[in-house]
């Protein structure tokens, strides 16, 4: 091993100054001799790669003493497994996190160049979709903040999920090629390769003492290689590690095939090895995308469980220290072929007997939930993993057929139980159940929510309740502070922090000292004058990208989320019309005027969701170009919703859509972000939507419709949603115009589809049951907003009173009651 000689090191600690002197010899060395070019040929895009080098070289020193001082302290290490990481843009987050954004922007403007027009050229990394990935970022954040020696493993997606571009109202799905310019954040560990297998067959075979073994033969083979990511902690020298896999092909370029002109075929093998990592989500409407996903998901669980033992078993060697040293979790069932791929790998390649491993493996891993849907809960045909992981399907036999032995011991003679118990679904085309093999295989399950803990215990895993009591408790989820006002909303940080110090950034409880502040006029003034401010800069943006002008006296009402019928933003159109109808019914109205802004993507073969865009984009297309309506009523569907595009529209919202129906959401964030801002929540008793109320107060937030309990009770009385229709003629005018091609006058019969769905369809989503209640609730809310000062003081009180919804929290309760993993404190060579 080399030695570093106290020369290096003071050459190194100048280097690495964290003064404006410094940083700037840091860019000139790097836009030299790294990005290749001078003062007067580098482009923005150059200076957003030297300003990341620059920040990039001063975490390596904090990166690489994390690293040594977990291994010295032999720390017990958490792995967080998730198929996607919503980690957004990352030069400014790093610039807050290590305290060093003065001193970067003054080298910036010493050079004549503005820092945060270079942060702009700066690409969302295209690792996740939704609330999953976003979560799984926040946790990142926190862990490293909180000095937990965490790791995030997941894939390296070419190309992301999509790129989502409006085309005469329609979600069109292009690459999201985000890596097409370099990412100068990641480091490719050419040397962390791992081989992963598919197909093939498994070959039995006794040992001399009649054991029987198995191994795994014929099979396919791809390359998992590794791309590192530092992901620094706010005000420390933690800096964690996100490791993303990358698929390589295994086989050489056929250079037989290619000399025969056959290009196509030459690079056959590589392109379909490499696919897996192509794309996140890829459409599972057709056997070829199951397939592709299932290979995904095994894929990067078999690299990293490589990875974690090879890690493990350089300084430990009993298989029983495992626990001692490693916690595994499972962010959704995505990653749940780990647990029989752990088994596979203790049993059939360490030799241990099946017992010693289950023991091992149970107290190593824990799974979340983020779902109360049914539907929603992963599959996979038993045929299909038959072909190409059939080592797995033999050890998830084993362990149903050894599990449901015990549920028999437990509830003797009750075959019903077991069948819907068993890993196996056996009532059609046999299915394996990853949400009852990641529960079997966990020591702890955690909703994300209160209320979706409840309805976990009670309903969809109320048997895995019974037979395991206290297995499955509550983490509601939170949001980095960081991210979601440090960084997004620095006026108001910088408010906050002139009122009671910046402790809050990593202390978020902090901010219950703000509630005073709600009666204070000279605090309600500027806060108001940082929303309108925010607002501008929002208003600026659609302008520009969007050619709508929207009325800055308008209340900005604002849902963004995935699309999904249960998130009901078809409800919010519904609304929209409603006051369309209104308007134009009586145009003298002195209707509190309103701009409401959606964003979010539908899945590709996800129908109902496109048409509910198209749906939102033709009724802008007719209310935002109605002179009778003129700036009173404004529609705005922004494309593409990522991390950044959160980040401009968050701090301008003033009024926070949370409409789900009960019992359906999980959790949310998006709400905790909003409120956290100063938006004010109009929402159902739905996921963290009670949370929030209990800690705001019940008059500081709008609650509607009906409770799950409501919900389910309707259900099972049988739901008629034309007794709705019939029975309020202001839906039954909005549903008629939707249906008779009002919004769509080339295609009348175009959007006739979703009145079916909310009528003859049965309307599974509760839209018309809580229409009545939403639009009451929406009355309120116009009320409210008439009056400024009312309004701001709810605002500012819905903001102090949101420190229970930090991730720090969330972390520490993970780490203390599910991980058992404790704080390292990393201090540098230098002593600081």
């Amino acid at each position: 091993m080399a030695k570093e000689s106290k020369r290096m090191q003071s050459f190194k600690y100048d280097y690495l100054g964290m003064d404006t002197d410094s940083i700037i010899r840091s860019m000139a060395n790097r836009l030299e001799y790294l990005v290749g070019k001078d003062l007067y040929t580098a482009t923005e895009r150059d200076w957003f790669h030297v300003a990341a080098y620059v920040v990039r070289d001063r975490l390596m020193e904090r990166w690489m003493e994390t690293m040594r001082t977990y291994y010295r302290e032999d720390a017990k290490r958490v792995y967080y497994l998730s198929m996607e990481f919503l980690i957004g843009r990352t030069l400014m987050n790093s610039l807050l996190n290590m305290g060093i954004f003065d001193e970067v922007s003054q080298a910036f403007s010493d050079a004549g160049l503005d820092l945060e027009k270079i942060c702009e050229m700066e690409p969302d990394a295209a690792l996740g979709n939704g609330g999953l990935g976003r979560l799984a970022a926040c946790f990142l954040d926190s862990m490293a903040t909180l000095g937990i020696p965490g790791y995030g493993y997941g894939i390296r997606y070419e190309y992301g999920m999509f790129n989502q571009q409006i085309e005469n109202g329609h979600q069109i799905e292009h690459p999201d090629n985000w890596l097409r310019n370099g990412n100068p954040w990641e480091f490719p560990r050419a040397e962390v390769i791992y081989p992963i297998k598919f197909h093939g067959r498994v070959v039995e075979y006794p040992d001399d003492a009649g054991n029987l073994h198995y191994h795994w033969v014929d099979s396919e083979e791809v390359i998992a290689m590794a791309y590192d990511t530092p992901i620094p902690g706010f005000n420390t020298n933690t800096v964690n590690n996100m490791r993303l896999w990358s698929a390589k092909s295994s086989r050489d370029f056929d250079l037989k095939y290619f000399n025969e002109g056959n290009y196509i075929k030459a690079l056959e093998a590589e392109t379909e090895s490499e696919n897996i990592s192509k794309v996140l989500y890829p459409d599972d409407t057709t056997y070829m995308g199951k397939e592709l996903r299932l290979k995904q998901q095994y894929f990067f669980v078999s690299a990293t469980l490589q990875d974690i033992l090879y890690r493990f078993k350089k300084y430990n060697q009993s298989f029983d220290e495992l626990p001692d040293k490693v916690a595994i979790q499972l962010n959704d069932t995505h990653p749940s072929i780990a647990i029989p791929e752990m088994m596979r790998i203790l049993v059939d390649i360490e030799k241990l007997e099946w017992d010693h491993a289950w023991n091992i493996v149970n107290k190593t891993f824990a799974y979340t939930c983020h779902t109360l849907m049914p539907e929603a809960l992963e599959t996979w045909a038993v045929s299909l993993f038959q072909q190409i992981l059939p080592r797995h399907l033999q050890i998830i036999y084993e362990i149903n057929q050894r599990f449901l032995k015990d549920v028999t011991h437990h509830f003797p003679g009750n075959p019903q139980l077991l069948q819907r118990m068993s890993i196996i679904d056996e009532s059609g085309e046999h299915c394996i159940r990853m949400a009852n093999l990641a529960i079997i295989g966990s020591h702890k399950v955690n909703g994300v929510a209160k209320l979706h803990t409840q309805l976990m215990k009670e309903t969809i895993f109320a048997d895995f309740d019974r037979l395991y009591p206290g297995k499955i408790i509550n983490k509601t989820n939170g949001i980095t502070p960081r991210r979601w006002l440090h960084h997004v909303n620095q006026d108001l940080s910088a408010l906050i922090t002139g009122r009671i110090g910046g402790n809050w950034v990593t202390d978020l409880d902090q901010l219950g000292q703000l509630v005073h502040c709600a009666d204070d006029d000279a605090f309600c003034e500027e806060f108001s004058a940082i929303k309108k401010r925010n607002k501008e800069r929002l208003a600026s943006l659609i302008q520009r990208h969007m050619a709508i002008t929207v009325n800055l006296e308008s209340m900005f009402d604002v849902h963004i989320k995935r699309m999904h019928e249960y998130k009901r933003q078809m409800m919010n159109v519904l609304h929209i019309i409603t006051l369309y109808n209104r308007l134009r019914a009586d145009p003298a109205s002195q209707m509190i005027p309103r701009t409401i802004i959606f964003s979010g993507k539908a899945a590709p073969g996800y129908v109902i969701a496109k048409m509910i865009i198209k749906l939102i984009n033709d009724v802008a297309d007719i209310v935002n170009n109605d002179p009778l309506i003129g700036d009173r009523l404004k529609v705005v569907f922004i494309p593409n919703y990522d991390v950044t595009t959160a980040s401009d529209i968050i701090p301008a919202a003033e009024l926070s859509e949370q409409i789900s129906t009960a019992g359906m959401e999980a959790s949310g964030t998006g709400n905790m972000k909003l409120a956290l801002n100063g938006a004010l929540t109009i929402g159902t008793l739905d996921g963290a939507n009670i949370e929030i109320r209990d800690a705001v107060g019940h008059d500081n937030i709008f609650i509607f419709g009906h409770t799950a309990d409501e919900v389910l009770t309707l259900r099972q009385q049988g739901y008629q949603p034309w007794d709705y229709y019939h029975a309020n003629p202001e839906l039954k005018q909005v549903l008629d115009m939707i249906g008779s091609g009002f919004f769509s006058p080339d295609q009348p019969d175009l959007h006739k589809g979703l009145v079916d769905s909310l009528t003859d369809g049965g309307d599974a989503f509760m839209v018309l049951a809580d229409f009545e209640s939403y639009i009451d609730c929406q009355e309120r809310v116009s009320e409210l907003y008439a009056c400024p000062h009312e309004w701001t003081r709810k605002a500012i009180l819905n903001m102090a009173n949101m420190g229970p919804f930090s991730s720090d929290r969330t972390i520490r309760e993970y780490a203390a009651e599910i991980w058992q993993a404790s704080s390292i404190k990393i201090v540098l060579n230098n002593g600081a």
